[in-house]
């Protein structure tokens, strides 16, 4: 299956897939940001259905260790765009599992939403879907992006979500071998940060059923953010309670308070993105003119970061002064 994923057309000047290394002849090492920058060397998802495929490119196939239960990780959002915050939660997650040693990563993906979430600020699907790609495919070693979710002709609970990543890895993949040949089932495992777990307060927007399928036969990872009370939150709610042995929560050891709300906003108001998000999605953002219409305003992040907002509104009314 690997070997149709391979693209052998991304060479910068034509010539060969050894390009993609630069390798010169006065054999001078290439910068991360001339990686990070290149073409990927993989498929790209396609922006169909029809077309679809199940990444498995960076998933381990053998568990190494019998006496682990084999495990991937699933990033569930919107990803508009997708900013370094996104990424450094599945390598906080990657140093708790190793930490924790229950468990062995066999591979994480990113599952953007499709543009039936209606949330305002999402730029189309495709282009969420291309911006994950390149931010993973040349600074990672184990992120997929899977496009089933984003494809989907409507909304798409993240419990079926779940569901998918089931079926195509246990079901149609059969898993994964262990070192003496036999077959073992990997577990899926929702990540999430504190602020998406405190959403399951809110009436009508998760089902108790949706809940008790994530929370009980999946499993979640939650990352604290800035300001969420995930272990108080924990305590007061009964089916995170009830299913508690099966929710993990990392605590961040620096913080990070990038949110993709604050990067369109920035981009809107013409500020700099830099170091927030990978290059290559920055130059992305700005050969497709994303975000420069966003609705957006000021007030509508306030509820999330006064702090912030209030710094970005006082440059802008120095800036227009």
């Amino acid at each position: 299956m690997n070997d149709n994923h391979y693209n052998h057309k991304g060479s910068r000047n034509g010539n060969g897939i050894n390009n993609q290394l630069h390798v010169s002849n006065n054999n001078t090492s290439p910068s991360a940001t001339e990686l990070e920058e290149d073409p990927p060397l993989v498929k790209n998802q396609p922006r169909n259905l029809e077309d679809y495929f199940f990444p498995t490119h960076r998933f381990q196939k053998t568990l190494q260790d019998p006496k682990k239960e084999p495990l991937v990780i699933v990033a569930c959002g919107s990803f508009s765009p997708i900013t370094y915050l996104h990424l450094r939660i599945f390598e906080m997650a990657k140093d708790y599992i190793i930490e924790d040693s229950k468990f062995e990563i066999m591979g994480g993906y990113f599952s953007p939403v499709s543009d039936h979430y209606k949330k305002e600020g999402l730029a189309p699907a495709y282009h969420r879907v291309r911006m994950c790609e390149m931010a993973v495919e040349r600074t990672s070693t184990w992120l997929m992006i899977d496009a089933w979710e984003s494809l989907q002709k409507e909304y798409t609970p993240t419990a079926v979500v779940l569901d998918h990543f089931h079926e195509m890895i246990n079901i149609q993949g059969g898993g994964v071998k262990t070192s003496d040949g036999k077959t073992r089932n990997v577990k899926i495992m929702l990540l999430a940060g504190g602020d998406l777990i405190e959403s399951f307060r809110i009436p009508n927007l998760w089902s108790n059923e949706d809940l008790h399928h994530i929370l009980g036969d999946f499993g979640c990872l939650i990352v604290e953010r800035t300001g969420a009370d995930v272990w108080g939150f924990l305590l007061s709610h009964d089916i995170l309670y009830e299913h508690r042995k099966n929710v993990y929560v990392i605590k961040q050891l620096i913080y990070n308070d990038i949110s993709s709300t604050k990067v369109r906003l920035f981009v809107k108001r013409g500020m700099s993105i830099k170091y927030l998000l990978p290059n290559s999605v920055i130059k992305y953002i700005q050969q497709h003119q994303l975000y420069l219409g966003n609705t957006e305003t000021i007030e509508s992040v306030i509820d999330s970061d006064n702090e912030v907002v209030a710094q970005i509104s006082k440059k802008i009314e120095v800036l227009n002064l």
